[in-house]
């Protein structure tokens, strides 16, 4: 369990019970690239699992719909200002600069922003700001030019503002699709940087320097492990502490079975088929 520090700034994990087999991936190869003197507070939040997660405070939401644990987190739990939103399947592979986000939280702090996206898209319309932090140009996105204005990859949220894109009952892909429209209507300000490369997604801004980009890939699809989980397999293989965490991931990823041991569904879900259209996968 974490120790909390003076701080207005949150990093959550949000998981379901069912993607537990994913913890020990997640949790390796965080604690391998994040930077621990990022001056924020960590929690990973389960459903109604207990979890030991180094590094984390484990928090849990009940049984529910994905919208519905999500905002009771928020309510309950996480009490900074603002939140940077992960997801168990987001791994990480490149280290994580934590100057670069203490600048960030100061600007984030000083102009109160609402929504600062961390990853880079093709949706994503952008202009210049003139900011700028550690070589990476912070960019404003043009609302009614972008998709997915409402997404879950890896962004800072003003905690308020996530409530309330959480309307009761919305499974995530709803919540993403219609949360998207709901925004559009708001037509907030909405920045973006391009410091994470999820899935090896190229830079959309010109970015005077950014050669400390770090990254990330989505091991997950359709509850079950994709072909981008193989590099993370190989580089466990040389940490003796994961051998049998190695071999699980292999066969789960050779006999396609889902997180919870499970034949992987034949079919993918049509809000599953878009979100994974936009995501390359």
């Amino acid at each position: 369990m974490t120790t909390k520090n003076h701080t207005n700034f949150a990093l959550l994990v949000h998981t379901c019970d069912r993607y537990q087999f994913l913890y020990t991936g997640f949790s390796a190869f965080f604690n391998k690239y994040w930077d621990f003197k990022i001056p924020c507070n960590y929690y990973f939040a389960t459903e109604n699992l207990e979890v030991e997660i180094d590094g984390f405070t484990n928090i849990r939401s009940g049984s529910g719909q994905w919208s519905d644990r999500l905002a009771h987190l928020l309510k309950h739990d996480v009490k900074e200002k603002y939140v940077i939103y992960f997801q168990e399947d987001m791994w990480l592979n490149k280290p994580v600069d934590a100057a670069f986000f203490t600048e960030l939280f100061a600007l984030i702090e000083t102009h109160n922003w609402k929504q600062v996206k961390l990853t880079s898209a093709e949706v994503y319309k952008t202009k210049p700001t003139g900011y700028e932090v550690q070589g990476f140009t912070i960019a404003e996105l043009d609302n009614a030019a972008s998709g997915y204005l409402m997404s879950h990859q890896v962004t800072v949220w003003d905690r308020e503002f996530l409530l309330a894109q959480l309307p009761p009952n919305e499974h995530p892909w709803r919540n993403e699709r219609k949360g998207t429209k709901r925004i559009k209507q708001l037509n907030p300000q909405i920045y973006q940087v391009d410091y994470f490369a999820e899935n090896g997604n190229p830079a959309i801004n010109p970015n005077p320097d950014a050669s400390k980009r770090s990254g990330y890939d989505t091991v997950s699809q359709n509850s079950a492990l994709n072909p981008r989980v193989l590099p993370y397999i190989d580089a466990l293989k040389h940490e003796p502490n994961y051998n049998q965490y190695t071999l699980e991931l292999q066969h789960h990823y050779d006999e396609q079975l889902t997180h919870d041991g499970q034949p992987k569904p034949r079919k993918d879900d049509i809000f599953k088929k878009i979100k994974n259209w936009w995501k390359g996968k």
